[in-house]
């Protein structure tokens, strides 16, 4: 079932709340789109899935995570951590929806104010009719704050370079389990 939560007030920092589950992006945002295979059959997808919705895949890949326990539901909140040590800087989210289907599993969380960034990004799981599984990540994002914005196409980069570390961290733990 996917769920969209809309509480009638935007606690995002961004117009386009839930734009991620759609085709097409909203435009004046940095666009991403990553895809890795992650394995074959039931049990990859079902291992991909938990990693993915319970923060697993992003702990294993090395950002810190504050979050509740269990499956992420939509309202949930999640501060993630980005940098190393003193340089750590926290990056506040809302899980905005979530996808919990026979093949498809993930969730979308959105930028809150604080974030130095501003937008959306959806972590899915997809099991092809072939059981070929996939790991996708979706995201549009422009600058919030004043480093952010100094750092100019570098962000852009370090999100394709945490996508491709996340995809690959996601195959690991499915192929373990």
């Amino acid at each position: 079932m996917t769920r969209l939560l809309s509480t009638g007030r935007d606690s995002v920092n961004y117009p386009d709340r839930g734009a991620t589950r759609r085709r097409e992006l909203p435009a004046g945002y940095h666009h991403l789109h990553h895809r890795a295979r992650i394995g074959h059959g039931q049990a990859a997808f079902e291992a991909a899935g938990t990693a993915v919705t319970t923060f697993g895949a992003h702990r294993a890949s090395g950002m810190l995570v504050r979050a509740g326990h269990g499956a992420v539901r939509p309202g949930s909140r999640v501060v993630v951590g980005i940098g190393l040590g003193p340089l750590r800087i926290s990056a506040p989210c809302e899980v905005i929806w979530t996808a919990y289907e026979p093949a498809r599993t993930g969730f979308a969380y959105g930028t809150l104010a604080g974030h130095p960034e501003c937008g959306e990004e959806s972590f899915m799981v997809i099991r092809d009719p072939d059981g070929t599984v996939w790991f996708e990540v979706t995201a549009f994002s422009r600058p919030a704050a004043w480093y952010t914005r100094l750092a100019g196409p570098v962000i852009p980069f370090l999100q394709r370079c945490y996508a491709r570390r996340l995809g690959r961290t996601v195959r690991k733990l499915a192929a373990a389990a």
